[in-house]
């Protein structure tokens, strides 16, 4: 009876080997589905962030970026020249008056973290709206007020924002901000890019940019990114 039963179980070592490649697969198929579940959602979750483009012009385009730079939610913000015919403007060529482009910043921003309207607000309330083609000692065309809507809901958007300033009376003057559709965009020089951040110590920095920055982070405190 013994021996039959000694006969009837299969070689330990051959068993216990079978048993190990079993647990090997079924623990290689776990972390498979694992991984790849994991990997789909990583996946969808980058699929869902879709960013936006914004294009202001509040004079000289150092002040905008310096600012706009700091707010949560934005990923770049880019100084260039909006809003005018001649292919390729520089610098130079802008500052003439003659060309019809603005300084303005175009910023990259995560909808899910700051919305069109609250780089609107921060627009409105960094610079002078109602003056025309002119911020402080700045003066020219190239300096004026303005927002390039890309799209329908950022034309409304705007001109509601525009419309609310006027009727509460927000200024002493009427708003004579230019909404217009975006239709080019040129990026400035490389010296004008991040300009504050690397020249921070020279006088124009120093007397006119660092005013506007500390007012700024001052009243939009709840919105900047961590340091």
């Amino acid at each position: 009876m013994k021996s039959s039963i000694n006969q009837s179980i299969p070689n330990k070592g051959r068993f216990r080997k079978q048993v190990f490649i079993l647990l090997l697969l079924l623990i290689c198929g776990i972390s498979n589905i694992s991984f790849s579940q994991n990997s789909k959602t990583a996946v969808a979750s980058k699929a869902v962030v879709k960013l936006d483009t914004a294009t202001l012009a509040e004079g000289c385009f150092w002040c905008t970026e310096a600012m706009f730079s700091e707010l949560n939610g934005v990923v770049k913000v880019t100084s260039g020249f909006a809003g005018g015919k001649t292919p390729d403007p520089s610098y130079k060529s802008v500052c003439s008056g003659n060309t019809g482009y603005a300084e303005c910043c175009q910023i990259i921003f995560n909808p899910q973290v700051i919305t069109y309207v609250d780089l609107l607000e921060v627009f409105w309330k960094t610079h002078d709206p109602t003056t025309l083609n002119r911020q402080g000692h700045d003066e020219g065309t190239q300096y004026r007020s303005a927002v390039f809507y890309h799209n329908a809901t950022q034309k409304m958007l705007a001109e509601k924002y525009k419309k609310e300033l006027d009727a509460a009376k927000a200024f002493d003057k009427p708003i004579v901000t230019e909404i217009t559709h975006y239709t080019n965009f040129y990026k400035a020089e490389n010296y004008h890019q991040e300009y504050f951040k690397l020249n921070g110590t020279e006088p124009y920095c120093q007397m006119v940019i660092q005013p506007k920055v500390d007012k700024f982070e001052k009243v939009f405190k709840n919105k900047l990114k961590k340091k």
